[in-house]
């Protein structure tokens, strides 16, 4: 049975699609992507059935890496994942409303798996479009953040 990861932003065309990206590569390199796989969904439905903005684009295949070929969801109520990761503050008081679960009850911040920049946000490069200030940390967290994943689950 395979392990789910959610991220989650706020209309699943910037950092959530990016961090699903990102998260999938660091699955690969480390060869447990048969084990663990990894979604995206947003918030809100002003973008629901887009592709990734284009600036989350640009920065992933400056570095290679693949957007896939998703288009923007929004989060069901009552999703269920192993582990459901959010980008900011904002996204973690609006997923109270669609009652989503996980395994253990919690619901992360991705940066609270970076190890200099826990209990920030991740900020939206839909507003100030410095998507490769985001790719760095989402880069970061995500890696730390299946490191710790495969320890909690023996991965």
């Amino acid at each position: 049975m395979s392990i789910k990861i959610l991220f989650i932003c706020l209309g699943n065309i910037c950092r959530s699609p990016m961090a699903e990206a990102l998260f999938q590569k660091h699955l690969q390199e480390a060869g447990v992507e048969n084990k663990i796989s990894v979604d995206s969904a947003g918030l809100g439905d002003w973008h629901a059935g887009s592709p990734p903005h284009e600036g989350t684009i640009d920065v992933l295949e400056q570095h290679g890496i693949a957007a896939g070929t998703g288009t923007a969801r929004v989060v069901e109520a009552g999703e269920e994942a192993d582990y459901i990761v959010a980008m900011d503050d904002q996204n973690l008081e609006m997923l109270q409303d669609f009652h989503v679960s996980t395994k253990d009850g919690r619901i992360w911040k991705l940066l609270d798996f970076h190890p200099d920049r826990r209990k920030e946000d991740v900020p939206d490069p839909y507003f100030d479009n410095n998507f490769g200030h985001v790719f760095e940390l989402i880069n970061t967290s995500t890696f730390h953040l299946l490191q710790w994943i495969r320890e909690q689950e023996n991965v």
